[in-house]
Protein backbone atom coordinates (compact mmCIF):
# COMPACT_ATOMS: atom_id res chain seq x y z
CA UNK A 1 0.00 0.00 0.00
CA UNK A 2 2.93 2.56 0.64
CA UNK A 3 4.27 1.69 -2.70
CA UNK A 4 1.09 2.95 -4.29
CA UNK A 5 0.55 6.00 -2.31
CA UNK A 6 4.66 6.67 -2.97
CA UNK A 7 3.83 5.73 -6.76
CA UNK A 8 1.09 8.63 -6.91
CA UNK A 9 2.17 10.74 -4.25
CA UNK A 10 5.88 11.36 -5.48
CA UNK A 11 5.50 10.24 -9.38
CA UNK A 12 3.99 12.38 -12.20
CA UNK A 13 1.91 15.51 -11.90
CA UNK A 14 -0.16 14.87 -14.61
CA UNK A 15 -0.98 10.77 -13.03
CA UNK A 16 -2.26 12.58 -9.76
CA UNK A 17 -4.20 15.40 -11.40
CA UNK A 18 -5.69 12.73 -13.53
CA UNK A 19 -6.74 10.60 -10.81
CA UNK A 20 -7.65 13.76 -8.77
CA UNK A 21 -9.91 14.85 -11.50
CA UNK A 22 -11.63 11.26 -12.36
CA UNK A 23 -12.52 11.03 -8.57
CA UNK A 24 -14.20 14.75 -8.50
CA UNK A 25 -15.84 14.53 -11.56
CA UNK A 26 -17.39 11.21 -9.76
CA UNK A 27 -18.16 12.84 -6.65
CA UNK A 28 -19.60 16.10 -8.34
CA UNK A 29 -21.67 13.54 -10.83
CA UNK A 30 -23.09 11.62 -7.65
CA UNK A 31 -23.92 14.80 -5.34
CA UNK A 32 -25.47 16.50 -7.94
CA UNK A 33 -27.60 14.00 -9.10
CA UNK A 34 -29.06 13.05 -5.06
CA UNK A 35 -29.62 16.90 -4.36
CA UNK A 36 -31.24 17.61 -7.64
CA UNK A 37 -32.82 14.87 -8.09
CA UNK A 38 -31.89 15.41 -12.03
CA UNK A 39 -30.97 13.16 -15.01
CA UNK A 40 -28.24 11.39 -14.81
CA UNK A 41 -26.79 12.94 -17.90
CA UNK A 42 -27.23 16.42 -16.95
CA UNK A 43 -25.89 15.85 -13.85
CA UNK A 44 -22.76 14.82 -15.51
CA UNK A 45 -22.48 17.85 -17.78
CA UNK A 46 -22.86 19.46 -14.57
CA UNK A 47 -20.02 18.02 -13.14
CA UNK A 48 -17.65 17.86 -15.95
CA UNK A 49 -16.73 21.32 -16.08
CA UNK A 50 -15.55 22.93 -13.07
CA UNK A 51 -13.47 19.68 -12.15
CA UNK A 52 -11.62 19.95 -15.15
CA UNK A 53 -10.87 22.97 -14.53
CA UNK A 54 -9.35 22.24 -10.64
CA UNK A 55 -7.73 19.40 -12.40
CA UNK A 56 -5.50 21.42 -14.65
CA UNK A 57 -5.12 23.98 -11.07
CA UNK A 58 -4.10 20.95 -9.30
CA UNK A 59 -1.35 19.89 -11.97
CA UNK A 60 0.31 23.12 -11.82
CA UNK A 61 0.02 23.86 -8.35
CA UNK A 62 1.87 20.73 -7.39
CA UNK A 63 4.35 21.15 -10.28
CA UNK A 64 4.72 24.29 -8.53
CA UNK A 65 5.39 22.60 -4.81
CA UNK A 66 7.39 19.70 -6.53
CA UNK A 67 10.11 22.25 -7.82
CA UNK A 68 9.97 24.27 -5.02
CA UNK A 69 10.60 21.37 -2.77
CA UNK A 70 13.62 20.27 -5.11
CA UNK A 71 15.11 23.86 -5.11
CA UNK A 72 15.41 23.65 -1.06
CA UNK A 73 16.74 19.86 -0.94
CA UNK A 74 13.22 18.72 1.18
CA UNK A 75 12.78 15.46 0.39
CA UNK A 76 9.31 14.81 -1.10
CA UNK A 77 7.70 12.32 1.25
Amino acid sequence: MRRIIRFFLGGNSALLAITYTIGHIAIAMTTTYLITGTTLELAAANALVEPCINGVWFYVLHTIWRRLRNEQGDAIY
